[in-house]
């Protein structure tokens, strides 16, 4: 992201970085999105190439280069990890605050186990069972995020349907929800209910997340993470990005409190189990 934007601000297009480079404009665009490791003699190439001097930013982006070539935990899940959620799995440890925005599935960094499976099950591609086994313990691994020594600032804005979707039935649903409840008295963890009453909002156009970095990264200050069926999309340009901030600030502040929020998931969680045990 950090050599887009180098790039960007010499005027260069990657085709002509690439040609001046000897390379092809594949291995640049694969570089600048983060789809393969990259070779420090090459950033100093490219730095060179961009005209840049000042020594901190080299040094950090050369540092970045070298340790982008060391393997995450979750490689050892590369047989059913999607390539393109390789990506969030490298960004997501580095950000220093994480906004979830969701109008149809509780995030996959505050799911349970088994709701987590039921999602995995649903999916219109045929899976076999070792397959959503091995996606279930990657989630849940990555979960280990949120109780590190120095975890994110994690805030979670739910719409209220989340709530009412019996994901897997109610037995895992009750379950997914008192989790809920659990971790949002963590001090670093915010989870908030954006009710039915709230009527039209920011949040109508779906989900979403923010990722937010140090100010002294390299990379950009905030990203923005849209997901579908298929694909993953980042949104970094600081316009749109803005746009995406205020939608979120829109959607805490109409949704409830956390304390008032606890209290709708516990109604939830309660009318679940009432109807369980009602047969």
């Amino acid at each position: 992201m950090e050599l887009r934007r180098l790039r960007e601000n010499v005027g260069m297009t990657g085709e002509e970085a690439a040609e001046k480079m000897s390379w092809s404009g594949s291995k640049l665009s694969r570089i600048e999105r983060g789809q393969v490791a990259s070779n420090s003699d090459d950033i100093r190439d490219l730095l060179e190439l961009y005209g840049v001097n000042e020594p901190g930013l080299r040094q950090t982006l050369v540092m970045l280069a070298r340790e982008s070539r060391r393997r995450g935990w979750w490689h050892v899940y590369g047989d059913v990890l999607p390539e393109r959620f390789e990506v969030y799995l490298g960004l997501e440890p580095e950000a220093n605050a994480l906004h979830f925005y969701q109008s149809v599935v509780v995030p996959g960094l505050v799911q349970t186990e088994r709701y987590a499976r039921a999602l995995l099950q649903a999916h219109p591609m045929e899976v076999d069972a070792r397959e959503i086994e091995r996606r279930v313990e990657l989630r849940i691994r990555r979960q280990e995020l949120l109780f590190q020594e120095n975890p994110p600032k994690t805030w979670v804005v739910l719409d209220e349907a989340v709530l009412h979707r019996p994901i897997g039935g109610p037995e895992v649903m009750a379950e997914q929800l008192q989790h809920l409840m659990k971790i949002s008295t963590e001090q670093h963890i915010t989870v908030q209910v954006l009710p039915f009453g709230a009527g039209a909002h920011s949040g109508l156009n779906g989900s979403f997340d923010i990722l937010e970095f140090p100010e002294a990264d390299v990379y950009a200050p905030r990203l923005v993470h849209l997901e579908n069926l298929t694909n993953s999309l980042y949104i970094e340009k600081a316009k749109e990005v803005q746009n995406y901030i205020l939608a979120f600030e829109y959607l805490r502040a109409t949704a409830l409190l956390p304390e008032q929020s606890r209290e709708l998931i516990a109604e939830a969680e309660q009318r679940i189990r009432t109807r369980e045990a009602g047969g």
